[in-house]
C-alpha cells in the first residue's frame, strides 16, 4: 500500500507540475502561430494574430479576422466573431470586454459578469468592477460574484490597490477595507493615505502614521513612523525605514539588509536591488543571490524569474534561485513570459528556454 501511495503521489505531482508550466508563443516566417506547451510545439493558427496575450493557463487572441479565440487545455476554441474590443490574461483568468459587456473565462467556461461596465480592475484570481446595471461595486472570485460596496452617486473610492488575490481600498465612508480570499475585512476605521497590495499582502501607513503590513490574515505594526519608500510584491515587502535602513518583510518577519537607500524593485516573487558597492543582487524566497558587479539598466521580472542582457551580450536568466546564461547570440528579439524565455535569432530561428533546458 505504501508503494502504491508513493507511485500515485509521484504521478500526481508530475501532472500538477506539468499543468502549472507556462506557455510561450511565436509567429514563424510562414506566418503560422505556434505555441510551446509542456515541452511540445503546436501550430494553433495558420495566420498571425491581430493581438495576442499570454497567460499562465490560457492564451487569448484576436485572429487575423478579429475573431476572439482562446487556447486552453491543449485546444483552441472560438469565443465570438468581431465583438471583443479588449481582453486580458492573468495566472488563472481571461477577462474580456464585448462592447460594454464584461466577461470572464474561468476553467474553460465563459461567464458574463455584467452587460454594462465602464470600470473594472483585474487580479490573477479576481475581477473587481462597477456593475452598470446594479450601480454597485462587485467582485468575482473563486467562481462567485459578491457585492463589495454599494455605489454612492457623485462619490469615488478615495484609493484602490489590487493584486493577485486581494483588494485594498478606502470606501465611501472613509474606512479602509481589505477583500481577501472571499472575505471583506474592516481593516481600519479611518482612511489610509498610502498603501500598496501584492499577493496576500498589503503594506500601508495608517492614520497615526504607523507603518503596517497585512499578510495572510494577520496585521503587523512594522514601525511607528512611515518608511522613506516601499514596494509590495507576492508575499514580500521591500522598504527603506524612516531611519534609513533597507529592509525586507518576508515569512512574517523583517530582515535588515543594511544602512543604505538603494535603487530597488519588487515584482511577483523577486526583490532586485543595488547594494552600497553598486552590485546587483536578488532576494528570492528568503535567499540572496549575487548577480553582477554593476546594476543593469533594463531587467524584466515575472513570477519567479528575472532576465536581462549583460555587458558581455549574454542573455542571463535567474529562475527559482538558479542562474543560467541562455545565449550570447545576437538576438532579433526576446521576451520573458512568467518563467519562460522565448527568443529569435535572425529571421527564422526560434528558441524557447525553460529551467535550464532549450527547446
Amino acid at each position: 500500500m505504501q508503494r502504491i501511495f508513493i507511485v500515485l503521489l509521484s504521478i500526481y505531482l508530475s501532472c500538477t507540475t506539468a499543468l502549472a508550466q507556462p506557455y510561450a508563443t511565436y509567429v514563424t516566417q510562414q506566418n503560422e502561430l505556434m505555441v510551446w506547451d509542456k515541452g511540445m510545439i503546436h501550430k494553433i493558427d495558420y495566420m498571425p494574430p491581430t493581438l495576442l496575450k499570454t497567460g499562465r493557463i490560457a492564451i487569448p487572441y484576436l485572429d487575423n479576422s478579429r475573431t476572439f479565440k482562446i487556447y486552453y487545455n491543449n485546444a483552441t476554441q472560438k469565443v465570438n466573431a468581431g465583438f471583443t474590443n479588449a481582453f486580458y490574461a492573468t495566472d488563472n483568468l481571461v477577462v474580456f470586454l464585448n462592447q460594454k459587456s464584461l466577461n470572464v473565462f474561468d476553467k474553460g467556461l465563459v461567464k458574463n459578469l455584467t452587460p454594462i461596465c465602464e470600470q473594472y480592475y483585474i487580479g490573477d484570481s479576481l475581477v473587481m468592477y462597477l456593475d452598470g446595471m446594479k450601480s454597485d461595486y462587485k467582485v468575482y472570485y473563486n467562481g462567485q460574484i459578491q457585492q463589495l460596496e454599494a455605489f454612492v452617486p457623485d462619490s469615488v473610492l478615495s484609493g484602490l490597490s489590487l493584486s493577485d488575490n486581494i483588494i485594498a481600498y478606502n470606501n465611501f465612508a472613509n474606512q479602509f477595507k481589505i477583500f481577501f480570499r472571499g472575505v471583506k475585512l474592516n481593516q481600519e476605521d479611518y482612511p489610509v493615505s498610502t498603501f500598496e497590495a501584492g499577493r496576500s499582502t498589503v503594506a500601508y501607513v495608517d492614520a497615526d502614521r504607523r507603518f503596517k503590513i497585512f499578510h495572510n490574515g494577520q496585521t503587523f505594526t512594522i514601525d511607528n513612523f512611515p518608511p522613506l519608500s516601499y514596494h509590495v510584491a507576492d508575499n514580500v515587502v521591500a522598504f527603506v525605514s524612516s531611519d534609513g535602513y533597507f529592509k525586507i518583510f518576508y515569512n512574517d518577519a523583517v530582515k535588515t539588509v543594511g544602512f543604505f537607500n538603494p535603487s530597488y524593485q519588487a515584482v511577483d516573487n523577486i526583490v532586485a536591488y543595488r547594494d552600497p558597492s553598486g552590485y546587483f543582487k536578488i532576494f528570492y524566497k528568503g535567499e540572496f543571490t549575487d548577480m553582477e558587479n554593476y546594476y543593469p539598466e533594463n531587467v524584466l521580472i515575472q513570477y519567479n524569474s528575472l532576465a536581462y542582457i549583460n555587458t558581455n551580450n549574454t542573455l542571463r536568466l535567474f529562475t527559482e534561485g538558479e542562474v543560467y546564461d541562455v545565449t550570447n547570440a545576437d538576438l532579433t528579439n526576446w521576451q520573458l513570459n512568467y518563467d519562460v524565455i522565448n527568443y529569435q535569432i535572425g529571421q527564422g530561428i526560434f528558441k524557447v528556454y525553460y529551467k535550464g533546458t532549450e527547446y
